[in-house]
């Protein structure tokens, strides 16, 4: 970017509204990254949270770039219907629906099975499930419910992938920027202290998903390991924003982005070349962002090995 480009951009994220809605997405796309070119041969792409929202959008997006995409959700039903859709938008698109809870760390272990055995590479894997309860629930082994959804599922199924990435291989994690006034300030993971409350769950666990990624990419250093991207979406008129929080939803209706500008940067990380330049990155609309504002926000490195250690207890995977 030009310093004049580089001024807007900064100022749209610095301002939040204008570059976290259309707006932001209208100016940037002028001068962001270029759009990705179209696999030359087909690559398989898993989707968690593919029934709808932004899952949805990228799975059918990707598919019209030529990648065969794996949906992953609860409900065979809305799977298929996702499916559909994307085969009404992209008539040669290749889609396969798995029934698997991403909260479920023994239907994860299933799901990796599955993959690991019909598969034998995975380009991406897009961890795009989120849920936002209306009170503290557990997932089947006892965890908190946004938790076990936003980070022990999706660190158990990247782990469990890592046989099938190569090096041009790519894990990105859907968070969001209602991450930023949550600072990982603490060690109740499971948000079994104090007045639970599902939208307080669900910034912290985004705030989580943006440490894990740097974490696992810390870990994934071999030579055939995927790089680990977190990114943010902005503000997209999809059921976690309208279904979820309503009053917000409502207000903000008239700027809020479509599901594929919002998916789009999930896109070009799942198909960029320069995706796989870096590792452990958070982005926004093609570009790189800050993980903290004000910029002196720091988490707490007691707090980050609390959280690893918390995982590795609660996944089985290899202590890293």
């Amino acid at each position: 970017m030009n310093p004049l480009t580089t001024a807007v951009d900064v100022l749209l994220d610095r301002t939040v509204i204008p570059g976290y809605s259309r707006i932001g997405s209208s100016v940037r796309s002028r001068f962001w990254a270029p759009d990705p070119e179209p696999f030359d041969s087909p690559v398989d792409i898993v989707v968690t949270g593919g029934s709808s929202g932004l899952g949805a959008a990228a799975a059918t997006e990707l598919a019209r770039l030529g990648a065969r995409v794996h949906l992953v959700g609860r409900t065979a039903e809305r799977l298929g219907s996702s499916a559909q859709k994307v085969r009404r938008q992209v008539p040669d698109a290749e889609v396969t629906i798995h029934e698997y809870d991403i909260s479920d760390l023994d239907a994860v272990s299933r799901l990796v099975a599955a993959l690991t055995t019909d598969l034998t590479r995975v380009h991406a894997v897009i961890h795009s499930a989120g849920v936002m309860p209306p009170e503290r629930t557990l997932s089947a082994q006892g965890h908190e419910s946004a938790f076990a959804t936003h980070v022990l599922g999706p660190v158990a199924l990247t782990v469990g992938l890592r046989p099938l990435f190569d090096a041009t291989s790519r894990a990105v994690f859907v968070s969001s920027g209602g991450m930023y006034p949550v600072p990982l300030q603490t060690t109740d993971f499971e948000f079994t202290e104090g007045t639970y409350s599902g939208l307080t769950a669900y910034a912290r666990t985004k705030r989580m998903q943006v440490v894990v990624t740097e974490q696992l990419a810390q870990r994934f250093s071999g030579p055939d390991d995927a790089v680990v991207h977190s990114m943010h979406p902005g503000w997209a008129a999809t059921p976690g924003v309208t279904d979820s929080i309503p009053g917000f939803g409502s207000v903000m209706k008239p700027i809020l982005r479509t599901a594929q500008a919002g998916a789009d940067t999930i896109v070009w990380l799942a198909a960029s070349p320069e995706a796989v330049q870096t590792t452990g990155k958070f982005w926004h609309d093609r570009a790189v962002r800050p993980t903290h504002y004000p910029s002196w926000r720091k988490d707490s490195p007691s707090a980050r090995e609390a959280l690893w250690q918390a995982v590795v207890d609660a996944t089985g995977i290899e202590q890293a």
